[in-house]
């Protein structure tokens, strides 16, 4: 009983020093939530209109940075027959032209409008050229790349034709570089096809 009486008055005497207080644990904060990628709009390719993304409720959407003189350039028939056979079965696709990989969209509005048309049929909506990336990123993009918004992961988009793919729900499910088609196995699982 000596020895118990001993121990406590001890822990009690060490207990009053300054290096053996306990430390104040702060709680872990959650993350911050996520905005929603239904609250973004970007402007269509010719400006004189708004595509607004909450139109898109209900449907799997696909966007891509695109670009017109880009070694996948040729995606754009991928993603047009793509877009073809499941746009109605709940599938859309948005591509934004950007300049910034190897300065492979320099045309104006109206010259990528007529490319994508001529040379692809490409009836898909496109935005207004854009940054995916830097300093002046489109808030759309910014929602895209990083975690903090998107609620999944930090992404970066390292070349054209890079896809992320959004649920009906408006969460990001899937991203994919370059080199993955549209008609590509894991592409078309992603969007439940």
């Amino acid at each position: 009983m000596k020895t118990f009486s001993y121990v406590m008055g001890l822990i009690a005497v060490l207990g009053t020093c300054m290096g053996c207080r306990p430390k104040r644990i702060e709680p872990v904060k959650p993350e911050e939530n996520t905005s929603s990628i239904y609250d973004i709009s970007i402007r269509t390719l010719d400006s004189s209109a708004l595509i607004n993304l909450s139109d898109y409720k209900g449907k799997y959407l696909v966007i891509v940075n695109t670009a017109s003189e880009c070694g996948y350039t040729y995606q754009y028939k991928d993603l047009q027959e793509f877009y073809s056979k499941y746009k109605d079965s709940g599938v859309a696709v948005i591509g934004c032209p950007c300049n910034q990989f190897g300065g492979q969209e320099p045309g104006t509005a109206e010259e990528i409008g007529s490319f994508c048309q001529k040379n692809y049929g490409v009836t898909f909506p496109l935005s207004e050229k854009i940054d995916v990336k830097g300093e002046h990123q489109h808030p759309l993009y910014q929602w895209l790349t990083q975690k903090q918004k998107n609620g999944v992961a930090d992404f970066e988009v390292s070349w054209n034709f890079n896809k992320f793919i959004i649920s009906p729900e408006g969460k990001l499910v899937q991203y994919f570089g370059s080199k993955v088609k549209p008609g590509d196995y894991m592409f078309l699982k992603a969007v439940n096809k």
